[in-house]
């Protein structure tokens, strides 16, 4: 950590050059006493990547800032508070630390948080931004956090992991034992210190496999960020024999979409199916990520399009967890049909449908955008359909 780029004139020229081409920034020589133009462009660049998912730490003063790639791969500040608002107690441990943006907000809530970082840089930097933030009860160890706990008898309200998936694992699906630390291993020692466990991982984790690396698993909660999942949250309890909840929020802007459920329900489901009605819904992407897709029919009492193709539809306007239409036309997945239609732009969807949203607008020569949305799904019936709607 390189406190020279904390000097008042370094830091008024990272400010006034946030939207400077780097590369004219980092061809001179600024003059700066001990700081490079490479340093600063290295904080150009990390406080950019902070604009949208750290504006705390865009707007605090004095912050320092890592490697680009820390940020990249921290939680947002959205997803950071809605993981300290499922928290309580006195103390808590986060055993991967990284540049601390988990930490800050479980400190807000949290009488004492010790944040275990390995890498000596970051945790350096992520101490000396908690003072700048005015986080007096976090306490910050350069150590590894499972060494941490084995060398100690204190013991945590909460414990959260956030495991990195190792390097030499390739592939889109992955395993918690393929990461570190590995938690399904090192279960026995984290109840051992402490009644309550969250661990955080990648969307891409299967929500059953994960469920069979672990035990005790109390509750999973499938975060969406504007619509987009961020990550699961697998919440343990040390003891827990009960059924599995799932607990589902679409973040956006102004509101939180929720959608809760029991794991088991999904099994026992039985939605009713329908040709489309006045109405079409689609469910937020951490709802489709839980597997809701009969849980969520029965709750609101709409229809199934078909078993597979997870849209629905009822004649009643609801207040429903994703995106909402009415259903202008319906048409069956033929040339003649859909150009008869005339639409030369529009917002294209794929449910259980044989060819791909790209190879349709070849085809039709459809150009994205507008205000029109077409749904090119199969029915009930088994037939490939498109559906005209426009959004409410």
């Amino acid at each position: 950590m390189n406190k020279d780029i904390l000097n008042t004139g370094t830091q008024d020229f990272i400010n006034n050059n946030l939207t400077t081409d780097t590369m004219s920034v980092l061809l001179k020589d600024h003059g700066f006493e001990g700081v490079t133009s490479k340093e600063i462009v290295q904080q150009i660049e990390a406080k950019n990547k902070c604009k949208e998912k750290l504006p705390t730490w865009f707007k605090t003063p004095l912050i320092y800032y890592p490697e680009k790639l820390h940020i990249e791969q921290t939680s947002s500040e959205a997803t950071a508070q809605y993981k300290a608002e499922i928290s309580s107690g006195k103390s808590l441990l986060d055993v991967t630390g990284g540049l601390g943006v988990d930490s800050y907000y479980f400190s807000l809530r949290i009488d004492r948080v010790i944040h275990s970082e390995i890498n000596p840089k970051l945790a350096e930097i992520a101490a000396y931004n908690f003072k700048v933030l005015g986080r007096d009860n976090i306490k910050t160890l350069t150590t590894d956090g499972l060494e941490f706990l084995k060398n100690s008898d204190s013991h945590f309200d909460w414990i959260y992991v956030d495991p990195s998936r190792r390097n030499n694992v390739k592939g889109k699906v992955f395993m918690l034992a393929d990461c570190l630390p590995n938690v399904p291993e090192n279960l026995d020692l984290l109840f051992a210190s402490a009644k309550n466990i969250m661990i955080k991982t990648a969307p891409l984790l299967d929500i059953s496999a994960g469920i069979l690396e672990l035990r005790s698993v109390k509750e999973i909660h499938v975060v969406a960020l504007k619509n987009e999942v961020k990550e699961l949250l697998w919440i343990l309890e040390r003891g827990c024999q009960g059924e599995i909840e799932i607990k589902t929020v679409n973040l956006t802007s102004t509101e939180r979409e929720t959608f809760n459920f029991k794991l088991n329900n999904e099994a026992i489901a039985s939605p009713g199916y329908s040709d489309p009605q006045s109405y079409l819904y689609e469910p937020n992407s951490a709802i489709l990520k839980s597997g809701a897709f009969k849980t969520i029919a029965e709750s609101f009492g709409v229809n199934k399009l078909h078993e597979h193709s997870h849209l629905y539809t009822n004649n009643q306007l609801l207040d429903f967890p994703g995106r909402r239409f009415t259903i202008e036309g319906v048409f069956p997945y033929h040339k003649k049909a859909i150009s008869s239609l005339d639409i030369s732009k529009a917002n294209i969807t794929t449910r259980n449908f044989p060819v791909s949203v790209s190879d349709i607008r070849k085809k039709f020569k459809i150009k994205d955008g507008g205000t029109t949305y077409l749904f090119f799904t199969t029915d009930m019936h088994g037939n490939k359909i498109v559906l005209n709607c426009a959004k409410v």
